[in-house]
């Protein structure tokens, strides 16, 4: 729905005070000539409150039809004083859809009806020109209080509107990114498959036209090519079946980074000016290769989240754990002097990395202690 035409909805409450609002108008604005109708002209007196029960009645459908309505409870303010609460209501409602075509005609029938009123009223004030003056602020302020709402429910409405469509957005670059870092592992495991493979093939050909090897270097063959096969076995159950769309993806690369590589990562970070520091006695040339590349990107994606949003502040990366218990990766570096209380939002990087994490049956988490360091903390299964 457009934000000019928006309406919220109305509680039972709403309706209530709004009702007890319009007849209390209605009371002030009628009661001293209700007083002079009952005393005179009684036939007056129940016309002129039949007439504002009719407009009260009518204010159910001041939403659905607001000029209509609008209209005819100011018109019926020429016969009927008690009709100036529904007017009241009526004219403020329509001036929420702030279109002076509407508005400005409905409000000089008002006024109108207001000068004929208090020409024929048998008890009006002596001084008629600030009668007139009284009816046109009070008309004033009825428009503008509408308009004001009006404006406030646009306001609102466009507010609510971008909310959901940067909600939508979220969401797609979310399910985008998570789509990019399964078809980045699926690749991984394809090269690292076709790395293993090609091995296999290798020592397996040396086996056919090699005739001078001995028993023993026959044995070693052989147990290579097993271990080779049964690693490429276990990386073809982890593979998650997303095709290549990459030109660039047709052929196979070199064998991905894993947990030994770290310290090789650690060290180029150091040479490029970064501050780190490797805590843990964790041998990491001993963790598994599917579980080692993925050990590799947390290290990675941390180290570039804290060159962007922290540099020049000492990094600290904790290895800890083992077989059996899991391998915990925890990298933690101080805010810098003068950001603010929050820590670096999740962009897309954490995003694909804690699906990946999540893919390798992991967990990954990051917060801001209260001593204002941003912590990123995975936990890996490492079967025993």
């Amino acid at each position: 729905m457009h934000p000019v035409t928006y309406q919220p909805p109305v509680s039972w409450w709403d309706n209530a005070w709004r009702i007890a609002l319009v007849l209390l108008i209605s009371a002030l604005a009628w009661a001293e000539l209700a007083r002079w109708q009952w005393e005179n002209r009684q036939w007056w007196f129940w016309c002129d409150l039949t007439i504002g029960l009719v407009s009260l009645l009518l204010l159910r459908w001041r939403r659905r039809h607001p000029f209509a309505v609008a209209l005819a409870t100011n018109l019926a303010g020429f016969v009927s004083v008690s009709a100036g609460g529904p007017a009241t209501l009526a004219l403020v409602s329509l001036a929420t859809r702030r279109r002076w075509r509407e508005v400005l005609p409905v409000s000089l029938v008002g006024l109108a009806a207001g000068v004929t009123v208090e020409a024929l009223n048998p008890v009006g004030v002596e001084s008629y020109a600030l009668t007139i003056l009284f009816l046109v602020l009070i008309l004033a302020v009825t428009v503008g209080w509408g308009m004001y709402i009006g404006s406030r429910r646009e306001l609102m409405a466009t507010l609510r509107e971008r909310a959901v469509t940067a909600e939508t957005e979220q969401a797609a670059r979310v399910a985008q990114a998570r789509t990019a870092e399964r078809a980045r592992i699926a690749r991984e495991m394809h090269d690292v498959l076709a790395h293993r493979i090609s091995l296999v093939t290798m020592h397996a050909g040396a086996l056919v036209y090699r005739q001078d090897l001995s028993a023993d270097e026959m044995r070693a063959a052989a147990g290579i090519i097993q271990d080779n096969a049964h690693e490429a076995m276990v990386e073809l159950r982890e593979v998650l079946g997303i095709l290549r769309d990459g030109p660039g993806d047709a052929h196979p690369e070199l064998p991905q980074p894993a947990a030994s590589d770290v310290p090789a990562l650690l060290d180029e970070a150091r040479s490029s000016g970064m501050r780190l520091e490797q805590v843990g006695a964790v041998d990491l040339a001993a963790v598994p290769e599917s579980l080692g590349r993925t050990v590799y990107r947390v290290v990675q994606e941390a180290l570039t989240n804290a060159r962007k949003h922290a540099p020049d502040t000492l990094v600290t990366v904790t290895f800890a754990g083992g077989p059996s218990e899991g391998l915990r990766v925890i990298v933690r570096n101080p805010m810098p002097i003068g950001a603010g209380a929050r820590a670096p939002e999740s962009g897309l990087g954490l995003i694909g990395l804690a699906e990946r994490t999540a893919l390798a049956g992991g967990t990954l988490t990051h917060r801001l202690s209260p001593d204002r360091a941003f912590i990123l903390t995975a936990w890996l299964p490492w079967p025993a």
